[in-house]
């Protein structure tokens, strides 16, 4: 069987990659990709470096320009990139029978709650697995075993997240990303430990 992770090249969504292979599953990784930066790329090499096949999910630029909107209206991106990850959960859905990501027990955003998933599994006719059960702390445990791990500050070159595109859109509508999110670090996975 197929499956269709959505990945960011970050610990969590490389977890649910080599889970879902170690159990016997066919896994392709996607990273959302709406036009706006070439995003992707880190994400790419990331999935190279673990032996997966990558390819980019192209998105509706205008579900992008949406999050935007709700992010500058807001103040505060949660319920923005809530909103992105729903529409690409979809969007990966309407093409594959099991699809996944890393949304772990701790996550605030993004995460699907139980109504949203049985939804889309219902009409979609699909299984969605994420890591529900792992804390951010089993998560670290596990990854830091199973992973070569970077930590940078989070940047345009380094980052596949929903974040990297929000924030060059807010920049060109006028906005500043900076406002809505601070400077930070990200990890992003860049082997398997020898």
């Amino acid at each position: 069987m197929k499956a269709a992770v959505l990945y960011s090249g970050g610990k969590d969504s490389s977890f649910t990659a080599v889970m879902l292979k170690r159990l016997g599953l066919d896994v392709e990784l996607y990273t959302a990709n709406f036009g706006v930066y070439d995003s992707y790329i880190p994400a790419s090499k990331s999935a190279k470096s673990l032996g997966f096949k990558h390819n980019v999910l192209k998105m509706d630029t205008e579900i992008l320009k949406t999050t935007c909107e709700k992010i500058l209206e807001d103040g505060f991106p949660n319920d923005g990139i809530k909103y992105i990850h729903e529409k690409t959960v979809e969007t990966l859905a309407s093409n594959h029978d099991i699809i996944a990501d890393g949304t772990r027990r701790d996550d605030r955003t993004p995460k699907l709650n139980i109504n949203q998933i049985k939804s889309l599994e219902d009409r979609l006719n699909v299984q969605y697995i994420n890591l529900d059960s792992f804390g951010h702390k089993s998560v670290k445990l596990i990854t830091g075993n199973l992973f070569e791990i970077s930590k940078e500050k989070s940047n345009k070159d380094t980052s596949s997240d929903f974040e990297v595109e929000i924030r060059t859109m807010i920049d060109e509508m006028g906005g500043n990303s900076l406002d809505i999110f601070p400077e930070h670090y990200q990890t992003r996975v860049i082997g398997y430990k020898k």
